[in-house]
């Protein structure tokens, strides 16, 4: 697979996929009978949580191996598009929310 650096494609897919999470979390919480008045912030706490994860923010150590997650998204071919450093996913949490949350 080729890497190639693509920042603002990087960066729109990124969001998208941010979006995604945040709409799935909650569905599944939805689904899960949560009351409305607690919906907001558990989607958002385990949105940040998961972002976290995915930017390498959070540490990730298991039996003394270190984990560094680095978010790419195919192109075409053969191609992998990603931004030159780690994703920033936790910072489209706050506008996927307000998107599903307050529109």
């Amino acid at each position: 697979m080729k890497l190639t650096l693509a920042s603002s494609e990087f960066d729109e897919q990124q969001a998208i996929f941010t979006a995604e999470i945040v709409e799935r979390i909650k569905i599944k919480l939805q689904e899960a009978n949560v009351e409305q008045e607690k919906l907001e912030d558990l989607t958002a706490s385990i949105a940040l949580s998961i972002a976290g994860l995915i930017d390498d923010l959070a540490g990730i150590e298991v039996d003394g191996l270190d984990v560094h997650p680095y978010l790419t998204f195919r192109g075409d071919g053969d191609e992998l598009i990603h931004c030159g450093e780690n994703s920033s996913t936790y910072e489209h949490v706050y506008g996927a929310m307000k998107k599903l949350f307050h529109t």
